[in-house]
């Protein structure tokens, strides 16, 4: 067996080429219809199981879940704000980036898992939308506070109706209305094909993230302190919720993942809406630059360590 999952190669082919000022690029278009994919595959994978599922059985990790994405904005605000000595605004995206999620990072997790022949609990996407949406809500209130001047409305609109929640719930209402049989018709493009889209959108993704690695020289290594130690954080949390709630070895290491991740799509796209002062660059720097790498190289192996000697006892 392979020391690395293909599909991690090509992400750091991305990262050399970025790096390398190569013309090689994929166009938006293409990039755009991966990442549909993807978050489809999720959401129709994670359906069709929570269709076998009974629904009050997971309302209290669903809340558990919900509880902790709006508790790791909390954590990190004040030590980007006060150790970090950023910006109010700027503190609060950058923690409302880490107490959201990262799809493709989850999708990396899950074909890691799947690469290996670990199981796991496959109603989990449910809780990846679960996580898009505290951390925002949290963050804008760390950063503007509980006003009436707030725009809420236009928050809740840009938030529930933005492409990776209308996706990711509409998979999942799709896979539980029609089930695994009736998904079967389809099943060649959302399933059979996961990984090898999953490894064309980390080629990309590694292309953005080398581009974002020229910031870190602007702001200093607080960002990368940040970026690798926070996912540290999430992940204790994530392990600790996972056993708490006695989740097989393979949906440990995806809580934990989950926890670990940094948003890179849901929380920028918010925060340009209601919070235009914030400056993306930075959460972007520390989110896409390096923690999406440091999880696809390092923290999920890791993760899945932590994972197995909790299993153990230690």
């Amino acid at each position: 067996m392979a020391v690395l999952d293909p599909v991690i190669l090509f992400f750091v082919l991305g990262v050399a080429a970025g790096l390398m000022r190569s013309e090689l690029r994929l166009p938006a278009p293409v990039y755009e219809f991966l990442s549909m994919v993807l978050l489809l595959a999720i959401g129709l994978k994670g359906g069709a199981e929570l269709g076998r599922q009974s629904l009050p059985a997971l309302l209290p990790q669903v809340a558990a879940v919900a509880a902790m994405g709006a508790i790791m904005p909390l954590l990190a605000f004040p030590v980007l704000h006060v150790v970090g000595r950023l910006k109010r605004a700027d503190a609060a995206a950058i923690a409302a980036h880490y107490g959201s999620v990262s799809v493709g990072t989850f999708a990396v997790a899950t074909a890691y898992l799947t690469y290996r022949d670990i199981g796991f609990e496959a109603y989990m996407p449910v809780f990846v939308v679960i996580l898009e949406i505290p951390a925002i809500i949290v963050g804008v209130a760390l950063a503007r506070g509980i006003a009436m001047e707030t725009r809420w409305k236009r928050m809740a609109h840009e938030v529930l109706l933005g492409k990776s929640i209308v996706l990711l719930v509409g998979g999942l209402l799709i896979g539980w209305a029609v089930g695994a049989e009736g998904l079967q018709p389809i099943g060649f493009l959302f399933f059979d094909l996961f990984k090898g889209v999953l490894a064309l959108f980390l080629l990309e993704m590694g292309l953005i993230a080398a581009g974002q690695l020229g910031s870190l020289r602007h702001h200093g290594p607080f960002l990368v302190a940040f970026g690798l130690g926070m996912p540290l954080v999430g992940a204790a949390l994530g392990l600790g919720l996972a056993a708490a709630f006695q989740m097989s070895l393979g949906g440990t290491v995806l809580m934990a993942t989950l926890a670990a991740s940094a948003s890179y799509i849901a929380v920028p796209a918010a925060f340009r809406l209601i919070v235009p002062e914030a400056n993306p660059a930075l959460s972007l720097t520390a989110s896409l630059g390096v923690t999406f790498p440091f999880n696809i190289l390092a923290g999920i192996p890791f993760y899945h360590h932590l994972a197995a000697r909790l299993e153990g006892g230690l």
